[in-house]
Parts: C-alpha cells; structure tokens; sequence
C-alpha cells in the first residue's frame, strides 16, 4: 500500500465516520481503462453524447429550446409535470458547476432539500461532501443533481411515472453539462439513469457505459449512514471513480 492510498483511506475514516476504523485495502490492481472516446468539443458545437441526451428529450417539450441551467432551473421551478410538483415546497433542480467534469445523481429530494432548494445538504448531503473531499474533489467543481426534481412526500421510493416525466429534465441537464463521468448514487437513480432493472450489488464496482459516457453506481451517502458495513466498498468504488477521473482529465 502507498502512502498516498493510506492516507486516503485514513481521510476517508476520520471525515466520514468519525471514529478510526483500521483498513486493509489493497491497491487497485484492475487493468486500465480506456480513455473517454467521447470528445467534450467546443462550447456550443454538439457532441455524440449530447446528440444521444437531446434525442433522449421529446421534440415537443418546452426542454427542447432551453439553452442554459438557469432557464432549466426556471423552466422546472415553474412547472408542474406531477401531483409531487404541486406539494413540494421547493424545486430542486441541481447545483454545482455549469462545466462540471463530473455529475452526481441520486433520486430524489429529501426534507432538507425541499426547504432550501438545493441537492445533498441534508446529513447525507454532509457525507457526500466529505466523501468528495476524501478523494481530492471539491464539491463547487461537481454538479449535483437528483432524477426527481420534487421531493416524493414521506421520502418515498420515486414512482415510475415520476421519473419518467422528470427524466427529460436531467437529460437536457446532461446535454449543456457535457460532462466526462458520472457518479450515481443508489440503485433507484442507478437503474434509472441506465434503464435497467437489477441489485445495487450487480450496479456498483464497475464502470457502466451511458452513451459513450462512464457511469458508477454506488451506495447512497443516507443507506452509509444506516449502514456503516457498506462504508468499505462505497470507498473502493469512490476510489476507482477518482482513478478514472484523473485518466480522462489526465490529471
């Protein structure tokens, strides 16, 4: 084990858990992955990944002709596509760097994030943040974002019909981003960004292709809070997140 890596996960312990729980991860010793195929190109010029999000939007959505965050976040702020859109409190959107290299989703918002309109800025808003800053990523540099931009009411589990309506949202969201890796947290926003129906277990671990685009899947910073257990192979996974990222960044 480096002294890089050790440090990591001793970072890892003490700013996520608090109490320092002794690791024995290995290194990383997955053959290397290839490098994005998919070029971010030059501001305003379309890409194959944002050909593939457009397409994902209907023709006839207002989405279609959005051109910024801002007219995104006003568009979903104003609009009501569902029953939850009516209840909700706040819309929440996303937040984060309109250039974001990398992109987090999870499902939807909670209780906190209804109130003050923002993603993750409840307790497992915290983790995630230092889960970030655990693997060197600043959380300003990321853009975050939830499937549902309205919080279901009790927290309850998104409805298919929800997702597919806000979905197109997120796509556009994806569209103007271009980012060069995402992050997924949760089997909910797992499988509804992959459209797929399987386990968390056969999600996380492992890089999934989203239109030419790498995807991790990984455990929801709130299911580590219920369940400490899952703290060392959410940090594997984080961990080889961080490895890719600096592959496609050539950091």
């Amino acid at each position: 084990m480096s002294l890089d890596s050790l440090r990591g996960a001793l970072v890892y312990e003490i700013a996520a858990y608090g109490a320092l729980v002794a690791m024995d991860r290995e290194e990383n010793t997955a053959p290397a992955l290839p490098k994005e195929t998919v070029s971010p190109g030059p501001d305003g010029e379309e890409t194959p990944f944002t050909t593939a999000m457009n397409a994902l939007v209907p023709s006839e959505s207002p989405l279609a002709s959005l051109a910024s965050l801002e007219e995104i976040h006003d568009y979903v702020a104003s609009t009501v596509l569902l029953p939850i859109d009516r209840t909700r409190t706040c819309a929440v959107p996303g937040h984060g760097n309109p250039n974001a290299a990398l992109v987090i989703i999870g499902e939807a918002p909670g209780a906190d994030e209804d109130q003050q309109g923002k993603p993750f800025v409840g307790r497992a808003g915290r983790l995630l943040t230092k889960i970030l800053t655990a693997i060197n990523i600043v959380r300003e540099d990321v853009f975050v974002t939830n499937i549902l931009k309205s919080r279901p009411p009790q927290n309850r589990n998104p409805m298919p019909a929800e997702m597919a309506a806000h979905l197109p949202i997120l796509y556009r969201q994806l569209a103007l981003i271009r980012p060069r890796i995402l992050l997924c947290l949760g089997k909910i926003a797992g499988n509804g960004l992959l459209n797929t129906r399987v386990s968390l277990g056969n999600m996380r671990g492992k890089f999934h292709d989203f239109h030419g685009i790498p995807c991790m899947v990984t455990y929801h910073p709130a299911a580590l809070l219920r369940n400490p257990q899952w703290k060392r192979p959410a940090w594997e996974d984080v961990q080889k997140l961080r490895a890719r990222y600096d592959a496609i960044l050539n950091v």
